[in-house]
């Protein structure tokens, strides 16, 4: 399918909740009243707030609910996202939105492992009510938080049975008990600061088990040493055939913006899933944080805001 360009949908703040030391919850809805497109659970928006700034958040409601709500943490070196909503957003204030997209979806499973660290638990609300009310599947949450008062949704998710880790009160998750004990067709899905999410992926190495299904709030690093894109290449708007010089110190999306090819853009780190672009042909040099690694090896789709190109000639599906 070629790539559409999405435009913003418009949005106002019904209602803001402080859900947790340093955390706001917002609902969103359409002014007019309609409903708003349906989406699964693991799904994010896009915001695009005062200056211009645009960030992800992960939609946090019931998945069938007619309004969305996302949850936000005060990071202490904002970059503009998380202090302007703790600051500024208030009821009745508009707001753009694009999405609904999902790059974390829910794979059917015969049971499941949910790990979330911090703010991380926000998509894994909604799966842990489509796993007890609709898929009625074996499943275990644990919730790592620096102190129970900063631990967003607490007072609803320990009654239905997940296991809330302050670590002021339990140190750090015991991810080894965790995992031994989890059984071997479970699905793990974890979300969370990068330490957490990394130190699941390598116990899941370390046991043998098929890695876990993951969402990254910020890039991982990613060894380039020896990668082949590091030179000159030329990029190709398929729909128009259109071609551009892509040299060494500008990403694709960059090229794309400054000669007027719309192509929709966030996050510039490859976390986001934002500029996902299918490959018609050449051979893709990723750099993202957020496509599998059985993704990579297909080459059908890449993020242009980091991924770069192999060979001298990349066909993009836009």
């Amino acid at each position: 399918m070629a790539y559409v360009y999405e435009e913003y949908r418009d949005l106002v703040v019904i209602e803001r909740v402080e859900e947790a030391e340093g955390v706001v919850c917002i609902r969103l809805a359409a002014p007019s009243g309609e409903k708003l497109p349906t989406w699964e659970p693991g799904a994010h928006i896009d915001l695009q707030l005062g200056t211009g700034v645009e960030r992800q958040y992960s939609l946090c409601s019931h998945f069938r609910a007619d309004t969305w709500r996302i949850a936000v943490l005060r990071e202490p070196s904002s970059r503009g996202g998380s202090s302007y909503i703790h600051d500024h957003i208030q009821v009745g204030d508009a707001v753009k939105t694009r999405g609904p997209r999902n790059h974390f979806p829910l794979v059917d499973a015969p049971s499941y492992v949910f790990i979330a660290g911090g703010i991380g638990v926000t998509p894994m609300v909604p799966m842990l009510g489509e796993v007890i009310f609709d898929k009625d599947r074996p499943w275990s949450f644990w919730y790592g938080g620096r102190t129970r008062a900063s631990m967003a949704f607490r007072d609803r998710l320990e009654p239905l049975g997940v296991h809330l880790w302050p670590q002021d009160e339990k140190g750090i998750l015991p991810l080894d008990d965790i995992l031994r004990h989890a059984a071997p067709d479970a699905a793990v899905y974890c979300c969370g600061p990068e330490p957490l999410i990394s130190a699941v992926e390598a116990k899941c190495a370390e046991l043998g088990r098929p890695m876990p299904v993951v969402e990254r709030f910020a890039a991982k690093a990613v060894d380039t040493t020896g990668d082949p894109g590091d030179h000159e290449f030329t990029v190709v708007v398929n729909s128009t055939g259109q071609e551009f010089t892509v040299p060494r110190d500008k990403s694709i999306v960059e090229v794309l913006l400054a000669n007027d090819v719309r192509i929709m853009t966030s996050c510039a780190e490859g976390v986001c899933g934002t500029c996902e672009t299918k490959v018609i042909s050449g051979d893709i040099a990723h750099r993202d944080s957020l496509l599998s690694d059985e993704d990579h090896e297909e080459g059908v789709y890449m993020m242009p805001c980091v991924s770069r190109c192999k060979g001298d000639r990349l066909v993009l599906d836009i």
